[in-house]
């Protein structure tokens, strides 16, 4: 029986979901007598700050939103920005005679629908309905075949947000206290932090070594053909039967790991390469390897994140994103998965669609197989395919840009996933050669042929590696036999340097975190996010650099919170947070332990996390943290670089010493740039004040200074002058032109720059024409009519009939001539069009004509790559178009004179009603913003989850 001939005889049905892009969909499969509204995420939580917290709860309660005194009891609060929703939900229960709880089947979705059913109170009998596609088979099946709330999951994902929330709210503030206010620390994002700072570390500490090796071609005589070339690159192997040193013979001090191995270095490889001009060469040997490459796994969320960002140069968050609204459209599976395997249905559509484009040669025998899954992964879902019993082709569905290209990836590899395997074979060739001075020198040239490319014919996984080569990529040798006489044509010298080891990319990173069982595979894009807001890590291209302010932070958390950092401490957390969703260990006595130590968690078995200590102790004694030492660097030479409350700097000698340099550092710098060098130069730049001189007016000193948006100049108040109240005088300030520079400003420039704004004349009308100078540059002001200058020298210059002939002329509504482009990147791969970088009102930004997208602060116009300025794109189209704003409704029209008379007496009513209401908002919106100003310190950690 369907759902609509159910509803029929069962009355109405309410289904709640999390999203509406998921309850618009979901409606259309739905007869009329289902009603489906969104919750819209989460509509209960812990607590912001402690003005969220109910009067009855004091102390520590208030401040964690968690009661540790008993059993770690949650306290839950509606936020307030879901309580109109709430109140419609409430509304359409009243008139529903089922329930049905819709929300997404992993930890996070059942404790969404667990909030629902406690918040909501239904007196109706309540489903759990789960699906992990959006079709209509799917959804019918799932309305037909509910289930019960898993209790045991809804503790599992408390216990782990309780966990966080401790976290969080006891290690930020140590943050604050000893490094910079307003900054987070987390279960997750810190470890994943203190990844970042190590490879920096690693590169910081490298020292490059430089080795030389030769490079010949060889000829066979004959005449070549794709198939057999006559010509083969072979690279020198052995000189007297001993190595030849290569890049991962050496450590990352530049020397070398293994003596036994020949160190060539520029001297003996040219010797080496003449020595050898005029020898004649032979194959020694050919050996030759069968090749066989299995198709890749169907993607789970942490291979898709991965691929995507090699493949389409998107961020794991716009992965995440275009995913998401993939899946609540119908046209994937859910995205946030650690399963690679596939259910019959999905089987059994693949291997249709093999046959269908392939053929039958490219289809196996028997179905494979991926039952593997990463540990500890969550049981609910499969991998991430295509939806329905038949696989659109990505030209069937409709979709376009960033949608279509990510639809694609997912379709050919889960396609690629059922077909035979790629074959052929790999040949290795040894070349040998006596030189002039009697060495033998081995050359050897490596080769593979595919012969039949089975699953590559749909799909070939990228690599993180740019100069990595690619599985299907082919590398044909002549067909030579061992004795073949070969000719060399040429043999040349190479140089090479050792490099240190790559940055993480977000792909990287994801990878490392998975690797090592750190935290969930589904929340690592909102981590990577959150360690690129808080400014822990910025971007360089894709490679993610670390802040100074990182430094810091990881420094102080090794130091003093080690266990909190340490990546196997870690990855046990996340194994005890396993076994209590699999309820082989108890969350209260766990908890117990994590953060009061053990002496009260009295009857804890040792399994039962005996690697854990007491968080509360740990942040309590902070007296041994010395806030200087642990933001203190050593750069060489006496130089120290320190992160201070306004960013870093470096600094020689001691503050008020004789010597004593200090200078500021730029907040993109990586850190691995800043050497010894680089400080001297900082430290010879002009910095600190300069003292310009007295104005002869009011005699106050008029000094020049380097603020943290530009130069500017401003003058000294007498000591005594009020700052603050009703009679405050703010000292006159204005910003260096473009053209000046602290070291060349002069007091009379000064005395002109705060000038601003000049009075230019006036018009025939009486009105004021003034030159000042703004935001988006110089201008002319007649009252309320702005015209823009050429040229900050006109402020001083321009006359009144110049700024009267300017007005004179038709003001251009809308937008000037467009300005040349700063710099062009190449085409988008999404839209392919030209992408170009633009100077805009709010700074440059990049665009391909239809997405503009801002470049962020660790961008630079000169450096900025054109992958990077794909991915922005991509990203600024994951976010879809900017909402607006709706306007205020206006007042009610007057009624017709005629119908005045009749509406007297209920329009009195309403505006009696009307005024009521708002009285009592504004009532309750004052006592908000009382109790949000009283929380502030609270409220600043509450982003600081996982």
């Amino acid at each position: 029986m369907s759902p609509t001939s159910e509803t029929a005889q069962g009355g109405r049905r309410l289904v709640i979901v999390e999203s509406p892009a998921k309850a618009k969909t979901i409606k259309g499969y739905l007869g009329p007598g289902y009603v489906v509204e969104a919750s819209v995420g989460h509509i209960r939580d812990l607590p912001n700050g402690a003005a969220e917290v109910p009067e009855k709860y004091t102390g520590e309660v208030r401040r964690l939103g968690v009661d540790v005194e008993h059993d770690f009891q949650p306290i839950y609060v509606v936020n307030a920005d879901k309580k109109a929703q709430v109140r419609k939900l409430k509304e359409l229960l009243a008139e529903s005679d089922e329930l049905f709880l819709a929300t997404d089947e992993d930890r996070e979705g059942e404790a969404i629908a667990w909030h629902l059913q406690e918040v909501l109170k239904p007196k109706v009998p309540v489903h759990r309905m789960v699906f992990h596609e959006i079709t209509k088979d799917a959804i019918r099946d799932a309305v037909a075949n509910p289930r019960e709330l898993n209790q045991r999951m809804v503790d599992a994902q408390e216990t782990r947000r309780i966990l966080d929330r401790l976290y969080g709210y006891e290690v930020s503030p140590v943050l604050w206290k000893k490094v910079m206010p307003k900054l987070s620390a987390g279960r997750v994002q810190s470890v994943a932090t203190r990844l970042v700072v190590e490879r920096e570390r690693e590169r910081i500490a490298f020292r490059s070594a430089e080795y030389w090796d030769l490079t010949g071609t060889f000829s066979t005589g004959r005449a070549g053909d794709p198939s057999d070339p006559s010509t083969l690159v072979a690279r020198l192997n052995t000189v007297d039967g001993k190595r030849v040193a290569q890049g991962r013979d050496f450590g990352a001090n530049g020397q070398l790991k293994n003596p036994e191995v020949l160190h060539l270095d520029e001297a003996n490889a040219r010797a080496l390469a003449a020595a050898l001009a005029d020898s004649s060469f032979a194959v020694r040997s050919v050996e030759s390897k069968p090749y066989r490459r299995s198709p890749y796994a169907p993607f789970r969320t942490t291979t898709l994140q991965q691929e995507a960002s090699r493949k389409l140069g998107f961020g794991a968050k716009a992965t995440m994103q275009v995913a998401q609204k993939l899946y609540e459209n119908g046209f994937i599976t859910y995205m946030r998965t650690d399963s690679t395997t596939l259910s019959d249905t999905a089987v059994a559509a693949a291997r249709a669609q093999v046959t269908q484009l392939y053929g039958a040669d490219y289809l196996p025998e028997k179905a494979r197989v991926y039952a593997g899954k990463v540990k500890n992964a969550q049981e609910a879902h499969e991998a991430i395919r295509p939806s329905g019993d038949r696989f659109r082709t990505p030209a069937e569905t409709g979709l376009t840009g960033d949608q279509f290209r990510l639809y694609e990836l997912i379709w050919k590899r889960t396609v690629a996933s059922q077909m035979k395997d790629a074959t052929g074979n790999s040949v290795t060739v040894r070349i040998g050669g006596t030189a002039r001075d009697g060495r033998d020198a081995e050359f050897t040239a490596s080769g593979k042929t595919i012969t039949f490319h089975g699953f590559m014919k749909a799909y070939v996984e990228g690599a993180d590696d740019p100069n990595a080569e690619l599985d299907d990529r082919e590398r044909r040798l002549p067909q030579v036999a061992a004795g073949d006489a070969l000719a060399a044509d040429e043999i040349t010298a190479d140089g090479h340097a050792t490099k240190p080891p790559a940055r993480y990319t977000e792909a990287s990173l994801v990878k490392e975190l998975e690797e090592r069982e750190i935290g969930r595979p589904s929340t690592y894009a909102s981590i990577i996010g959150t360690i690129l807001d808080r400014g822990y890590v910025f971007k360089k291209g894709t490679a993610l650099v670390p802040s100074f302010l990182s430094f810091a932070v990881v420094n102080l958390l090794e130091k003093h919170f080690g266990r909190l950092v340490d990546y196997d401490f870690t990855a046990k957390m996340e194994d005890d947070l396993d076994r209590i969703a699999r309820g082989e260990a108890q969350a209260v006595p766990w908890l117990k332990r994590f953060y009061f130590g053990s002496e009260e968690a009295s009857g804890i078995v040792p399994a039962d996390g005996d690697h854990l200590g007491g968080l509360k102790e740990l942040v309590t004694d902070l007296g041994a943290i010395d806030a200087r030492e642990i933001s203190s660097f050593p750069v060489g030479e006496g130089i120290v670089l320190r992160v201070g409350r306004y960013g870093p700097y470096v600094e020689r000698g001691e503050k008020d010493a004789e010597g004593h340099q200090r200078a500021d550092v730029p907040d993109d710098l990586a850190p691995d740039e800043l050497t010894v060098a680089y400080a001297e130069e900082l430290f010879a730049k002009p910095s600190g004040e300069f003292q310009l001189g007295a104005d002869p007016v009011s005699g106050n000193q008029i000094v020049a200074k380097d603020g943290r948006y530009g130069p500017y100049v401003t003058e000294v108040l007498p000591e005594g002058t009020p700052k603050t109240g009703k009679n405050a005088v703010k000292p006159r300030t204005a910003s260096l032109f473009k053209s000046m520079s602290l070291d060349t400003v002069t007091l009379d420039d000064a005395l002109k720059l705060m000038s601003l704004p000049r009075v230019v004349g006036t018009d025939a009308e009486g009105v004021e024409i003034t030159a000042q100078n703004g935001r988006y540059g110089p201008y002319l002001k007649k009252g309320t009519d702005s015209r823009s200058l050429e040229s900050e020298e006109q402020l001083f210059t321009i006359t009144l009939d110049e700024a009267l002939a300017i007005y004179a002329q038709p003001k251009v509504r809308g937008r000037a001539a467009a300005k040349p482009p700063l710099k062009e990147l190449g085409t988008d791969p999404v839209s392919e069009r030209p992408v170009v970088v633009k100077d805009g009102r709010f700074g440059p930004y990049v665009t391909d004509g239809e997405t503009n997208a801002t470049l962020r602060r660790d961008d630079d116009v000169e450096t900025i790559t054109p992958e990077r300025g794909y991915e922005l794109l991509a990203e600024k189209r994951a976010k879809g178009p900017a909402k607006k704003t709706a306007k205020k409704a206006t007042a009610a029209k007057k009624a017709p004179a005629k119908k005045a008379t009749a509406a007297k007496k209920t329009a009195a009513k309403k505006t009696s009603a009307a005024k009521t209401t708002t009285a009592k908002k504004t009532a309750a919106k004052k006592t908000a913003t009382a109790k949000a100003a009283a929380a502030k310190t609270t409220a600043a950690a509450a982003t600081a989850e996982d």
